[in-house]
């Protein structure tokens, strides 16, 4: 099931039934980026992944700032009739999912945050940015010319892959961004900040941080803003995994999960 029907709804697709967990991606995904773990979570919940506005089949607005971010899930929520929920985010989505919990604590059962703290993180996509916009649509008749234009900006040909996942042929059959990039390079400097929480106010609910082994995103010296924001939180490593620990090593993050929710 997809929404459709709002301008200013985001984008989701719904699978299972039962408790209900909400799943959020990073920047440049969008909900397909989390379909394995929908997929398998699906068999015991009922499911809603959402495209992040700006992001796939999202509504496109000026601003990313947690706040409106986090807002724009509860939009959802209320016409879905969702009162309570899980909630699982990857990166950018698991800084929305921290921002929601800290908001809206009483609506939030478990939060699962992947590979992400609640800090503010030095600019490392501006090369990304850069060579998206540096795309010249009209000179792409498939993908893999899109590719070659990105090649010189991107050298890994997975992350690549990851990005061109944003440009889709239209009704007539050209090739267009899905994410809106201005958007998303305007409000660039929001999606690092740190600011999920004012003064006193934390989440403290049950809450899981997974981290890829491999990956620098969280980090020894995050401990005291995890633990300040979020006392009920515990950790989980993903040994020989990246930052997109989900993708690389499904399996054990899905039944770390699942044990998580269950348990």
């Amino acid at each position: 099931m997809t929404n459709k029907h709002s301008a200013k709804l985001l984008n989701y697709q719904q699978l299972g039934q039962g408790e209900h967990i909400v799943l959020i991606h990073g920047l440049f995904g969008s909900l397909e980026n989390l379909n394995m773990v929908a997929k398998d979570l699906s068999q015991h919940y009922c499911v809603t992944s959402v495209d992040v506005r700006n992001h796939g089949g999202s509504f496109h607005q000026e601003g990313m700032s947690y706040i409106d971010l986090a807002q724009d899930v509860i939009n959802l929520l209320e016409v879905l009739s969702i009162d309570f929920c899980h909630l699982l985010g990857h990166s950018m989505g698991g800084k929305i999912a921290m921002q929601i919990a800290i908001l809206f604590p009483q609506r939030i059962k478990k939060l699962i945050v992947a590979d992400i703290a609640p800090v503010e993180y030095p600019a490392h996509h501006l090369t990304i940015i850069e060579g998206l916009q540096a795309i010249d649509l009209a000179k792409v008749n498939k993908r893999k010319d899109a590719d070659n234009q990105l090649e010189k900006y991107v050298d890994d040909v997975g992350v690549r892959q990851f990005l061109l996942r944003n440009v889709a042929m239209n009704e007539q059959r050209q090739f267009q961004f899905k994410c809106n990039l201005n958007n998303i390079e305007q409000g660039y400097p929001q999606i690092m900040q740190s600011n999920i929480a004012q003064d006193d106010q934390q989440f403290s609910g049950s809450t899981l941080f997974i981290k890829g082994g491999n990956s620098n995103y969280i980090l020894a010296k995050h401990q005291k803003a995890i633990a300040r924001l979020f006392p009920n939180a515990k950790a989980k490593i993903i040994q020989g995994s990246g930052h997109w620990l989900h993708a690389e090593k499904t399996v054990a993050f899905n039944k770390i999960v699942l044990n998580f929710l269950i348990n």
